[in-house]
């Protein structure tokens, strides 16, 4: 791509016009560690620190169970084919109203439940009812669990959640066995019932290529998301998509500049996991995790892979986000 071409790419994006498929590929195509590279991420970086006045959020999420999961995703530690989790659980209300309660003292500005997809939605809303009684006003509750319809969506807003992390997954239906046809119907609901809508491009990995990365991106931007993210695959061991590898934080912190000036989220931007490298990139939210953890073999991902909220808070700070 030839350097007056990236200009006015930048170019547009500064006058405040949307790009479109080509451009965001263009974008992407931005050799790492180039001069236009840098350019790109100081675009990013200088869009979030002024849109979001400079602003850092921290988000946790809680896994309720450990299971075997019949959706079976090939880059999932909890497929019921390759399940490669230590040990199979669910917690119970109290140790999820302890877990929430720790999470709400540390400072958290939003709190995800997760489920696999086959976990009892009654039991779900029981628990996040119980949740969102001690829950403060100032803090979000957030569902993420399998595909719903309308019903369900009017359900979970009746019980106190006010958003729900649902995506159209990179090669959704091949790396998976649920259509896209189902995820976008229950993105549709999400949205028809008033719920936020979070949304991610996932689970890069060096096997996607830029125009199916950015095919998300538009599709994220179509649906005006306020949280948006990009997140790679870590490669867990027993899982068929393990032998692929991952894309580097270098290749993975550029995925999200180029993700928050093409989706244009009007909150916060994210980069799962946590590298320190985005937060110059664009990047002014991160997550700390409890519990279940698809990318672990370690069932409670707080032992292992999953970040305190301490953590967190230290990354957005040395970053020099305002908390």
């Amino acid at each position: 791509m030839e350097e007056k071409t990236i200009e006015k790419i930048f170019a547009k994006v500064k006058n405040g016009k949307p790009l479109d498929k080509e451009e965001a590929v263009s974008l992407l195509k931005i050799r790492n560690n180039s001069s236009d590279f840098f350019k790109l991420i100081l675009l990013a970086n200088e869009m979030t620190r002024s849109e979001f006045n400079n602003k850092g959020f921290i988000f946790a999420q809680i896994g309720l169970n450990a299971a075997p999961c019949p959706v079976d995703c090939k880059f999932c530690s909890m497929g019921k084919s390759h399940y490669a989790m230590d040990s199979i659980w669910e917690k119970d209300v109290d140790s999820v109203l302890s877990e929430a309660k720790s999470l709400i003292n540390d400072g958290i500005h939003d709190l995800f439940l997760m489920t696999t997809a086959d976990y009892s939605i009654d039991l779900f809303l029981k628990i996040a009812s119980q949740i969102k009684a001690i829950l403060p006003n100032k803090i979000r509750l957030v569902a993420n669990i399998g595909d719903f319809d309308y019903d369900v969506a009017l359900k979970l807003k009746e019980v106190g959640f006010t958003g729900v992390y649902h995506i159209n997954r990179l090669r959704e239906g091949i790396d998976t066995t649920i259509s896209p046809q189902i995820r976008i119907k229950t993105l549709d609901s999400i949205k028809k019932a008033g719920l936020e809508l979070y949304y991610c491009i996932e689970p890069i990995g060096p096997e996607h290529n830029y125009e199916e990365i950015a095919d998300e991106m538009l599709r994220a931007r179509d649906y005006n998301v306020g949280v948006m993210a990009v997140m790679r695959r870590i490669p867990v061991e027993g899982s068929p998509l393990y032998e692929n590898g991952q894309i580097s934080s270098v290749e993975l912190s550029k995925i999200a500049a180029v993700t928050r000036i093409v989706t244009r989220p009007h909150r916060a931007m994210n980069a799962h996991e946590p590298i320190q490298m985005s937060l110059i990139c664009g990047v002014n939210q991160l997550y700390a995790e409890v519990g279940a953890n698809p990318r672990d073999n370690i069932s409670n991902t707080e032992k292992s892979r999953g970040l305190t909220v301490a953590t967190i808070r230290q990354l957005l700070i040395d970053a020099e986000y305002e908390i």
